[in-house]
């Protein structure tokens, strides 16, 4: 759309008027202003029409926006269309009466007022209907200014109400905003914020986009539909984002209410949409991403304060999902560094090629049956990878036939020092210090470098001590060929309690048991027969450190 003039405002579709601007030709959207958005909304339904036209002129007279009905069937009708916060209704009417009326009322929705005007001799039923919902009566004959003290009180009694809600809503704002900051995970970030707009907003399809940086497109990144609408998959249309990055790019906002919404889709716009708006993710004053709530329900209108209840959340979430993308980055660089140097490490021996995957393996199956924290897994998998790192600074043959010399077995005890100071240079790598540098500590003291013992050695560092001791034992060597698992076992419980931590060993052997005995299933299902151990993926995400 392009107006004469370059700027002043735009009725749109009757219900909303937008400031804005023009840049090369685009309407730019600053600022959405309901007409009147205060003044509440009143529904007078009453089978005598000199009732209706004196309320409705009186009430008009006060400010009030007035509507009329003329049965209860009617009202209904209006209803399903349009917002009200009271609705003033004579009890006895034809087709649909007063009471039937207040039960769909309070079905429809529990925010709106209802005021039961009765006259002599019904004064009874009129308090029944008080206990079934309505906020209060009128007995007729009525004064104008009773039913307007009425009016005001129940006007006010729900602008506390919507200011607690409000207030409430603040808090779980508060709380939400410190969840979003303090997460690195995308995800997460994203979950948090669909779920606190359905709980907020209560709309009937809410649609995250976010940039895609590597083909520069918004893909929808999660889609929330409501329960309300379980037969049936919501059509959210096809935004049409250039339109829409650039008005929030602008500073613009977007609320709009039925046809006024069919601009904002390319091609065909969602059929029966009631109400719509979306609220950007900007980083840097770039369009990373927005987020579009759809109504399709005529007595779920959006409001400028939700918008801006939605605007905060995502100005908090936009700032940590950029966050969570750098720390994403920075943990493939992780990821890639590992993979370097335990490939460099394998490289130099053909003996050891394969062994720091096991390892890894082996720690990590110890871990999941100790029933250690996600993140501890983690870690604990990735220094198994790690563990003979230092290797690379020993310039003997540890792999030579016969035995090590008094010399060479001095320089091979050097290697957890070694590796201790590689990744003292690389500061992301610091949590795997203990594993690579106290692997070869023992349970009874007697081990090295640092001769601790018992519950002085890191976790971490027992678990990879059996881990890696079983590998040795069930790999080939240039001195010696692979011993049996039996054999191997039957070591590890002869040196539990003296060399290894009991604890370690037992989870060890239920672990590695367990996993045998998986990987014969498999193998005995595969129509290869190829009974090679699957291991899990080298280079695992970690979420601490």
């Amino acid at each position: 759309m392009r107006p004469e003039e370059n700027s002043g405002q735009y009725i749109l579709a009757k219900c909303s008027i937008f400031d804005y601007t023009v840049n090369n030709g685009w309407l730019i959207m600053k600022t959405s202003i309901l007409p009147t958005p205060d003044v509440p909304n009143i529904l007078v339904v009453d089978d005598e029409k000199v009732i209706r036209e004196i309320l409705a002129e009186f009430l008009t007279l006060e400010g009030f926006n007035v509507t009329t009905a003329e049965d209860g069937g009617a009202a209904v009708d209006l209803l399903a269309n349009n917002h009200f916060n009271m609705v003033i209704t004579d009890l006895k009417m034809p087709n649909i009466g007063g009471l039937d009326l207040l039960e769909i009322i309070k079905k429809k929705d529990q925010n709106i007022l209802t005021v039961i005007m009765t006259g002599f001799g019904t004064v009874e039923t009129a308090k029944e209907a008080m206990k079934k919902g309505a906020y209060d009566y009128i007995q007729k004959p009525f004064k104008v200014d009773e039913v307007l003290h009425i009016v005001q009180r129940a006007i006010e009694k729900q602008r506390l109400i919507d200011e607690n809600i409000q207030l409430k809503q603040n808090v779980h704002l508060y709380r939400v905003s410190e969840e979003i900051a303090t997460s690195l995970s995308a995800n997460q970030i994203i979950s948090t914020v669909m779920d606190t707009t359905v709980n907020a907003i209560k709309p009937d399809l809410v649609r995250l986009m976010l940039l895609d940086t590597g083909n520069d497109r918004f893909l929808e990144e999660s889609r929330i539909q409501s329960e309300q609408w379980p037969e049936e998959e919501l059509d959210g249309g096809e935004l049409d984002m250039t339109l829409l990055v650039e008005i929030h790019g602008e500073g613009g906002e977007v609320l709009a209410h039925g046809p006024a919404s069919d601009e904002f889709f390319r091609g065909t716009p969602p059929e029966d949409l009631y109400s719509f708006m979306t609220v950007p993710f900007i980083v840097r004053q770039r369009v990373i991403g927005l987020m579009a709530v759809y109504s399709f329900s005529p007595n779920k209108r959006f409001t400028e304060g939700q918008r801006k209840l939605l605007n905060l959340i995502s100005a908090r979430a936009a700032s940590a999902i950029e966050n969570a993308r750098l720390y994403t980055n920075l943990q493939d660089t992780f990821r890639q560094t590992i993979q370097g140097l335990a490939s460099a490490l394998e490289a130099m021996d053909k003996y050891t090629s394969g062994h720091s995957d096991r390892v890894a393996l082996y720690s990590r199956l110890i871990a999941v049956q100790m029933k250690l924290e996600k993140n501890e897994i983690e870690l604990i998998t990735q220094a198994a990878l790690m563990h003979d790192i230092g290797k690379m600074g020993c310039h003997a043959n540890l792999n030579k036939p016969g035995k090590l010399t008094g010399e060479e077995y001095e320089i091979f005890k050097a290697h957890p020092t070694f590796g201790k100071e590689i990744l003292e240079t690389i500061t992301f790598l610091h949590a795997l210090i203990p594993g690579v540098y106290l692997h070869h500590e023992r349970w009874d003291g007697k081990g090295y470098p640092l001769g601790l013992s018992r519950t002085e050695i890191p976790l971490m560092a027992r678990i990879l001590a059996v881990a890696d001791t079983y590998d040795a034992m069930t790999s080939d060597r240039a001195y010696r060929k692979a011993l049996s698992h039996r054999v191997a076992v039957a070591e590890l419980e002869r040196c539990s309690g003296t060399q290894f931590d009991p604890d370690v060993v037992n989870a060890f052997l239920i672990a590695i048991n367990r996993y045998r005995e998986e990987q014969e299933q498999k193998s005995n299902q595969s129509e290869s027969g190829d009974n090679a151990s699957e291991l899990p993926p080298r280079f695992t995400v970690i979420n601490g450190g």
